[in-house]
């Protein structure tokens, strides 16, 4: 079969590998779809890792199906999380699902970008979700990515009515653009330094942009009548995003950092003022099976429609022209890579 090999961000090959053998309790899925994440070309976090096969945002049919395994046949349309937590640790009883090692240590074999991938015991049992008949494989990818974001918003607390500023409109950023607007968020407001995406935030639901290359923090209460924002979410990684974040924070408000600089950058914190404010900070990653569970529940009630977000439908030959395109993100929002596309 054919996988898309990464060896870095502008070396990712098509290469031959054999198509996994399963055992008992597992799945064989062939891959329709797979999404190209922003932390897929986070080079920093990938390439001490590779070569390997990435690829987490997939969807597919099943096409052999292991002794034991009575949930699932032949022929079912599915997505599979790659990650799924052990539920019996102290984090998994305490609700922190993505802190739980189990997950962190879990995946398919050989990873999303292949045409065949086989999925463990483990992942049958917690990780496998039936798509709905009229979800499409492409759609079907939306549901790790909108789950992550179901889970900071949670976790974040997001209330009807609330004023939420997104830095960074990128694919994470949009989609959380398109959650809060579910969600009844009194005001949206997106920042970025491309004019793309910033017409993107706001054909997705922002009711106002800032280039980020302004007084992002000036013209936030020029737009939200006098005040900062009551949720602020970092979707980029740079230390310009958080800094631009820890100065919108209205007293009593919240940041989530949704994405945060590479490892050895420290974020200079005023914890003078995020006291005296009652400012909270907190974090938010990967998602838990509950999470999951909303995120496909959004998509098949068309809560939240995200389909609109592909620009690039992709086939494997044109892998790495995905990568470069989501690492320079410039005008592109989701891009899909279709490993059955003919060539």
């Amino acid at each position: 079969m054919r996988v898309l090999m990464y060896y870095n961000n502008r070396d990712v090959r098509t290469e031959e590998m054999p198509v996994p053998q399963i055992g008992t309790g597992e799945l064989l899925v062939r891959v329709f779809a797979s999404g190209i994440c922003g932390s897929d070309v986070m080079e920093w976090y990938r390439i001490k890792k590779a070569p390997r096969v990435l690829g987490h945002e997939i969807t597919g049919e099943i096409v052999e199906v292991g002794d034991g395994v009575n949930k699932y046949k032949k022929g079912d349309r599915v997505f599979v999380s790659h990650h799924v937590p052990c539920n019996n640790c102290y984090y998994c009883l305490n609700g922190s699902h993505t802190a739980c090692e189990t997950l962190h240590r879990t995946n398919y074999d050989p990873g999303g970008f292949a045409e065949y991938i086989r999925i463990p015991q483990i992942n049958v049992d917690r990780g496998v979700y039936l798509l709905p008949e009229d979800m499409s494989y492409e759609e079907g990818t939306f549901i790790e990515p909108l789950a992550c974001v179901v889970r900071g918003q949670r976790l974040a607390r997001l209330k009807a009515g609330q004023t939420v500023i997104v830095i960074g409109s990128g694919i994470s950023g949009l989609i959380h653009i398109a959650l809060a607007r579910a969600l009844g968020a009194g005001r949206i407001i997106a920042t970025d330094i491309n004019e793309y995406r910033l017409e993107a935030a706001k054909r997705f639901g922002a009711d106002a942009v800032i280039n980020a290359k302004d007084d992002v923090r000036k013209r936030l209460i020029e737009l939200n009548e006098n005040r900062l924002a009551d949720l602020v979410i970092v979707c980029a990684g740079a230390l310009a995003a958080s800094t631009t974040a820890l100065n919108c924070i209205d007293h009593g408000g919240t940041g989530l950092f949704f994405a945060v600089p590479e490892p050895g950058i420290m974020v200079p914190v005023p914890m003078n003022d995020m006291w005296r404010n009652e400012i909270t900070l907190m974090t938010s990653y990967g998602a838990s099976p509950l999470d999951l569970e909303v995120a496909l529940n959004l998509l098949r009630n068309r809560r939240v429609v995200l389909k609109d977000m592909i620009t690039h439908r992709l086939s494997f030959k044109e892998g790495g022209l995905g990568f470069q395109l989501v690492a320079e993100a410039k005008e592109s929002i989701k891009v899909i890579l279709e490993p059955q596309r003919k060539e």
